[in-house]
């Protein structure tokens, strides 16, 4: 498709072509292959070689380095070429440039010339805006990065002699995590997949998406978590690990044959402070494979008018471009507000934005926005068809704590067959699994003072030491069991 675009671009009657692309060898690579198109000579023009004969062999010499110099030689030759000017932007405030090149535009009957204006971005000035089209380099496909891959493998065999292992579940899992790529960084990413072991694994996704996020983020308001959680590390959270099982099909892209099948859009956690939330949204992205990028909305803001949207829309673009993911808005309640008006300024604005973009996103990124204080929240966020689902994160029941407990003793190194973990069971009642696990590391700690291996009267001690938040906020949390029983699903 982007050869034909391209191919009846040259073909036209228009003199001026701009194109705006990363991957400059790629479109020089393309413009030779389509000679037989514009039969003309094709030549190539940078500061630092000046212009060069790229159709035929020709000896190296630095002629007409200057911009002024080779755009004056290009209007005087007669015969009919196709000039290529490679990063020619930064010198388009210099009127005689522009002139220049509306002279050979304007001639082109005369001259025969078509100048292609090559770089990553390119303004044409106004004067020349009736004498130019433009055409974008689009970033491949997965048909395209999927060639690439294979390519690749190919390289691996020739090189090594062995075909590179991979099975095709985790060769589309490559694939999807290299779109938004260009072709050279998917080429250099899948390449460092294939040559470090020979073969394709989930154990390369952390590590592609990690070099992936560097390419395309200059922000310090989005953050790549490394450290994405597996649901075995998360006790409880039963009905939330079965709803996301019979949506990962449809995130990944597997339900592509499905006609019509909506894109899981995100799901909203609402609950008591340290139950486990952050985990959770942890352990969606690293139950589904996918990278997790955490938005910051303190940092998002900015005291110039229009500079805190701005931000905001310039992460969301990321995060689309780094598709398939999941966006991680935490405690978003802290960065929107729940006025609606005008009078909320940039907290307004920014609502409006998240808001509009949720609605208007093609890219297969699911929003994990976690919740302490729903009052703070505007109804136009929470209403139905916002988020997939709104789930309530509660205070853990025996069962779970149990699990806690287990969890975090085992990571102390400590044996869980030593305790009684009825009474820990009874003496965490009202506790959060934060509340619980501080307990257990301030129990490691008052065990290595003491010189002794961590037991269960010390634990114990712990607990009883700690006033639980159930506690110190029962008003506030027995309000918000209140509100959510009626209007919100239980994760367990």
């Amino acid at each position: 498709m982007l050869q034909h675009e391209l191919e009846v671009l040259i073909q036209s009657e228009i003199p001026l072509l701009v194109i705006e692309s990363t991957e400059e060898n790629q479109v020089v690579e393309l413009l030779l292959q389509l000679r037989h198109s514009y039969q003309r000579p094709l030549f190539k023009w940078t500061l630092t070689e000046g212009i060069r004969r790229l159709d035929q062999p020709m000896p190296a010499q630095k002629l007409f380095s200057q911009p002024t110099e080779a755009l004056q030689h290009i209007k005087s030759v007669s015969n009919p070429g196709v000039y290529i000017m490679a990063d020619l932007h930064p010198f388009m405030d210099e009127p005689m440039h522009i002139r220049l090149l509306k002279d050979i535009a304007l001639n082109y009957e005369t001259l025969g010339h078509r100048v292609i204006l090559l770089s990553h971005a390119f303004e044409v000035p106004v004067e020349l805006r009736k004498l130019s089209a433009r055409l974008e380099i689009s970033l491949p496909g997965r048909n395209e990065i999927e060639r690439i891959v294979r390519e690749e493998a190919q390289n691996w065999l020739k090189r090594s002699g062995a075909r590179v292992q991979a099975s095709q579940e985790n060769l589309q899992l490559l694939v999807s995590n290299l779109t938004g790529l260009t072709r050279t960084d998917a080429r250099r990413l899948a390449r460092n997949a294939i040559f470090d072991d020979g073969a394709i694994t989930a154990s390369d996704i952390p590590e592609v998406n990690r070099a992936k996020y560097k390419l395309l983020s200059e922000q310090d308001n989005l953050h790549f978590e490394y450290d994405t959680a597996q649901f075995s590390e998360v006790a409880g959270f039963r009905r939330l690990k079965q709803w996301l099982d019979e949506r990962k099909v449809f995130f990944n892209g597997d339900a592509s044959s499905l006609p019509d099948t909506p894109a899981p859009k995100g799901m909203l956690l609402l609950g008591v402070q340290g139950c486990g939330k952050s985990l959770a949204a942890k352990a969606v992205a690293g139950s589904w494979h996918a990278p997790l990028l955490r938005l910051d909305f303190g940092a998002l803001y900015n005291k110039y008018y229009g500079e805190s949207e701005k931000n905001l829309r310039e992460a969301l673009q990321t995060a689309e471009v780094m598709a398939p993911c999941v966006l991680w808005l935490d405690e978003i309640e802290k960065g929107i507000s729940a006025d609606g008006g005008e009078s909320s300024g940039p907290a307004s604005r920014m609502l409006g934005t998240l808001l509009t973009w949720m609605a208007e996103k093609k890219a297969p990124v699911f929003l994990v926005a976690t919740a302490n204080n729903i009052q703070a929240l505007p109804p136009e966020l929470v209403r139905k068809g916002r988020f997939d689902e709104i789930f309530f994160v509660d205070l853990p029941d025996e069962e779970i704590r149990f699990k806690v407990f287990d969890i975090h003793l085992k990571r102390q190194k400590a044996d869980p067959a030593a305790f009684d973990f009825a009474r820990l069971v009874e003496a965490s009642e009202g506790f959060s699994g934060a509340e619980i696990e501080q307990a257990v590391v301030s129990a490691f700690y008052t065990a290595h003072a003491q010189e002794s291996e961590l037991n269960q009267a010390i634990l114990l001690a712990e607990l009883r030491k700690t006033q639980p938040l159930s506690v110190v906020m029962a008003e506030q949390i027995a309000e918000l069991r209140a509100w959510a029983s009626q209007r919100t699903v239980p994760c367990d």
